[in-house]
């Protein structure tokens, strides 16, 4: 198959904009972080659980939650009322089947959890590399989803194999928080499954890099695609997971969207909204106001989607302490509010979708 339309264009887009702030920070903080907690292991200072879930519970919720909903506002905002009706009804529907499954078979939610995580991270990197840094080597569909899947799966893989007492911790809290023991009857499995899941995505680095390589462009995508890849595989191994991934979303992927955004601004089509009309307002206040109305809107919606979670749970903090319990508790509510983020937000939305590039 010809090079997709996404990796002509990526090429054209990215060296254009190859100063890109954002994406050079988000390099920038996730090698930083990772030195500096390589570091700190080879001098013997440890971080406790507590500390490492603060950590957490500031870049998910202070940090990156408000990215999510703007990502979503500016998706819809132009877009016609019929189309935004449809958007948010599809959103809410897909939030209480997930509710449901994990009500009803908690390990299966946590599956599904763990594959949101992997395809949010992938296919949003995806148009990162489309629109800022470049995938002129990425030539077919295939290459395209494996690329996906690597990218993605160094936030879950990456910490199944490195990190295993405290992933399989934190899998059973999620399950407890619906059905406490869940996790115990396959928990024996778990020496299996690791070593499986770490040789399998290392080959699947290895053939997507060594793919990647043999039908390079001369753009340079490739090395770029290469740095960044090993940086994301050192940056979880080194990391302790619950820090890696609660600074991951804030300081990686939500910095990098920004660099999307900032790269095809100009290129996304305005086709009118129910509030775009006081947006583009020449009155600061009205803009003002209606801003503030939809950030009010959304926090009510999130509180809400929280509040019915945790209703439906049987122990919402799992059975650990409260520090770790919230890491629990959230890691369940963010995946069951992302994964329409993912369907609904990208996967549906073929006209533009939230990580969308021309």
């Amino acid at each position: 198959m010809e090079q997709t339309a996404y990796g002509r264009l990526g090429t054209e887009i990215g060296f254009r904009a190859g100063g890109n702030r954002p994406v050079t920070v988000s390099r920038v903080a996730l090698f930083v972080v990772a030195a500096a907690f390589a570091l700190a292991a080879a001098v013997g200072v440890r971080l406790g659980l507590e500390a490492q879930a603060a950590i957490y519970l500031f870049g998910m919720v202070a940090l990156n939650l408000p990215h999510g909903g703007y990502e979503h506002f500016d998706n819809i905002r132009q877009r016609g009322l019929d189309f935004q009706w449809r958007y948010v009804a599809a959103y809410l529907a897909l939030i209480a089947g997930f509710i449901a499954l994990f009500v009803l078979a908690p390990v299966a939610g946590l599956a599904l959890a763990i594959t949101v995580a992997v395809l949010k991270g992938g296919y949003g990197g995806l148009g990162v590399m489309d629109a800022v840094t470049g995938s002129g080597h990425l030539r077919t569909d295939r290459q395209r989803h494996l690329a996906s899947l690597v990218r993605g799966g160094t936030v879950m893989a990456v910490p199944i194999a490195f990190w295993p007492g405290t992933f399989e911790t934190f899998s059973t809290y999620m399950v407890a928080i619906f059905q406490p023991g869940g996790l115990e009857r396959i928990t024996s499995y778990f020496s299996v499954t690791r070593p499986l899941i770490g040789v399998g995505f290392a080959a699947l680095v290895a053939v997507h890099l060594g793919v990647g390589y043999a039908r390079r462009d001369g753009s340079g995508s490739w090395l770029v695609d290469a740095a960044e890849t090993l940086l994301l595989v050192v940056y979880f191994a080194v990391v302790p997971v619950v820090v890696a991934v609660g600074l991951y979303f804030p300081l990686w992927y939500s910095m990098r969207q920004v660099g999307r955004e900032i790269a095809v601004e100009n290129d996304v089509p305005e086709n009118g909204g129910i509030l775009s009309g006081y947006l583009d307002s020449d009155d600061p206040r009205v803009v003002a106001m209606t801003a503030w109305g939809v950030l009010i809107a959304g926090a009510v919606a999130t509180a809400t989607v929280v509040g019915a979670i945790y209703l439906a749970a049987t122990r919402p903090l799992g059975g650990a302490p409260l520090l770790a319990g919230g890491v629990a508790f959230w890691s369940v509510a963010i995946s069951i509010i992302a994964l329409p983020h993912v369907v609904v937000g990208s996967f549906l939305d073929r006209e533009r979708g939230i990580w969308y590039v021309p």
